[in-house]
């Protein structure tokens, strides 16, 4: 069965979680996972965009582990291998496994519009990594999809079962069928460290409301956004971001980008 190997807490916002599932295991599994979806889905050819991905990128990735340096936490990011590449393909989306990898697709860019709107973006998808939300979701998955195994029992007898468990828990591809939804806690969470690591980065954190203006105009037409699907759009979310705004700006003013 399935225990409770530790109770942590969600860095910045202190939420205690049970974290059911090693997060060496899951950042093996990401690394694997990764290198497949790279090697069954295209790259952009477009080097600006490109690049324009792997600096924002690269750039949250600097915020964050100056400040888990400077906090003495850096356990929060240990074994991270960082990754992000911009995928040709219309969907408009964006994830990011266990370990730093991240994609994003080239359906999302006209509505991130800009290198802030794009940082709001990444920020919060790579929120969600670093908050241990889909250590989470999946633990809940295996328990529930798999009578409770261990991970490392489940991968041996139930080997596709679980990896599809695991790709579903970060809104990887539309092929697997239903994803697991973030629940509005996560969401919140996500916004919140999203705004606090883009504002850290340099980027600036008051984007992020006309972006997600842009994304519920995006999202009016017949066929929902994948990017709203697996992360729903609260009719309070602006409002709790705008709350956030003053916090993230603190945060950069401590934390500044060297």
């Amino acid at each position: 069965m399935v225990t409770i190997s530790a109770c942590t807490q969600v860095p910045i916002t202190g939420r205690k979680q049970f974290k059911l599932l090693p997060n060496s295991t899951l950042n093996a599994m990401a690394s694997t996972q990764y290198r497949e979806f790279l090697r069954t889905h295209r790259l952009s050819n477009d080097a600006v965009q490109s690049d324009m991905v792997k600096r924002v990128g690269t750039k949250i990735q600097r915020a964050v582990t100056n400040y888990f340096r400077v906090k003495k936490q850096l356990k929060y990011i240990a074994g991270y291998n960082w990754e992000f590449n911009l995928v040709d393909d219309p969907t408009v989306n964006a994830w990011c496994m266990p370990g730093g990898k991240v994609v994003v697709y080239t359906g999302l860019l006209p509505v991130s519009l800009n290198e802030d709107g794009l940082a709001v973006v990444m920020g919060h998808e790579i929120a969600h990594a670093i908050a241990n939300h889909g250590n989470e979701r999946m633990s809940q998955g295996l328990a529930a999809q798999a009578g409770g195994l261990a991970l490392s029992v489940a991968l041996s007898s139930r080997p596709a079962e679980t990896q599809n468990l695991f790709l579903q828990a970060y809104g990887v591809g539309t092929q697997l069928g239903a994803l697991l939804p973030f629940s509005r806690l996560h969401e919140s969470e996500a916004d919140e460290l999203g705004l606090i690591f883009m504002a850290m980065a340099g980027y600036n954190p008051e984007e992020a409301i006309p972006f997600w203006q842009r994304m519920d105009r995006a999202s009016s037409g017949a066929e929902p956004l994948e990017f709203l699907s697996t992360h729903p759009a609260h009719g309070t979310r602006i409002n709790k971001l705008k709350a956030v705004i003053p916090k993230a700006k603190e945060y950069a003013k401590n934390y500044p980008l060297k």
